[in-house]
């Protein structure tokens, strides 16, 4: 099937059935122009959907066997971080839950259902999560119950489960074996190493009173840095974890609420922001930018409405989520 896709130079467009609130690309070797999309639909019924980018044509291509039904819009969606073909070609979604899925030619099936608490019908709602590439046995996930769980995904179970905040847990990232951070609506980033599970690190806390930290994403390209954005927040912030406390940098140009932003997978001094000024910019925040009071984007791209989300792939593409569309540049 064909879909409708918008030409630019370097920026292609494909629009969906549906707004489109997360997104992730996958990492297989085979398929690293192909990507997921999940609804953001206010009904129990949502849908996540793979997209595939023709290298060779420029187009968008769908095929109405790989889209899958989903209990309520997901709150993240991630591929097998891996480029090993030879691994099960999976995809991991949250919401209610944490599931797993499998992809097949012809059809998605759910292969795992993820529940630490069977002892009720009822679950946290799942936030966030991140699969670790170094060890794709273990997925970290964030909840409103102010826990963080580690996952096996080869035993279907929990492997540790921590009280991680005061408070709900939106947004959690791995920064190496067995090292993963968290921020919440205590407003602070914790780090937390499974080695020694009863204390974590406050690596840095919301200067403005009762404002829950939103996003979190460490550099997996160099682990010394992790970045920031509080609620409502224009401003994301850089922290360097040998330095605790204090801002390495703040970002500042943006003029709305930041809603995502995205390492670059490579290149480890580049970030995209994205937020409710129609806007995303990239920028370069490690190195010659040290110590620098005002750091200016080194580059920006306006879309038609506030973007609801940014993904930087491995192909150094970066997607971009706004109404029912998603756009493509590199």
């Amino acid at each position: 099937m064909q879909c409708p896709s918008e030409r630019k130079p370097g920026v292609y467009t494909y629009i969906g059935h549906w707004p489109i609130y997360s997104v992730a690309w996958s990492v297989r070797s085979d398929k690293r122009s192909r990507l997921a999309i999940g609804s953001f639909l206010e009904d129990y019924s949502n849908k996540v959907e793979l997209v595939h980018f023709n290298l060779h044509t420029s187009d968008f291509t769908t095929d109405s066997r790989l889209v899958f039904d989903h209990p309520y819009a997901p709150t993240n969606l991630m591929f097998f971080p891996s480029e090993d073909t030879s691994n099960p070609d999976l995809i991991a979604t949250s919401g209610d839950y944490l599931r797993l899925w499998e992809i097949h030619d012809d059809h998605i099936e759910l292969k795992t259902l993820f529940n630490g608490n069977r002892s009720n019908e009822f679950n946290s709602a799942i936030t966030s999560f991140d699969w670790a590439d170094f060890d794709t046995r273990h997925v970290a996930s964030s909840s409103v119950d102010t826990t963080c769980t580690i996952w096996d995904i080869e035993r279907e179970a929990v492997n540790s489960q921590l009280v991680a905040h005061d408070k709900e847990v939106f947004d959690i990232s791995w920064g190496g074996v067995n090292v993963f951070a968290s921020v919440s609506g205590d407003g602070s980033v914790r780090v937390f190493d499974l080695r020694d599970k009863e204390r974590s690190t406050i690596i840095y806390e919301n200067p403005v009173p009762e404002t829950p930290l939103m996003r979190l994403e460490w550099n997996k390209a160099d682990p010394r840095f992790m970045a920031t954005v509080g609620m409502d927040s224009s401003k994301i912030v850089i922290v360097d974890i040998r330095f605790p406390t204090t801002p390495l940098m703040e970002l500042c140009r943006h003029e709305g609420g930041v809603n995502a932003i995205s390492w670059s997978p490579f290149v480890g001094k580049q970030l995209c922001s994205a937020g409710d000024d129609s806007r995303a910019l990239i920028w370069e925040v490690v190195g010659s930018n040290f110590g620098v009071a005002e750091v200016e984007p080194e580059m920006w791209y306006g879309s038609a409405a506030e973007i609801n989300h940014a993904r930087w792939s491995r192909l150094n593409w970066i997607g971009l989520l706004f109404l029912s569309s998603i756009n493509c540049s590199f």
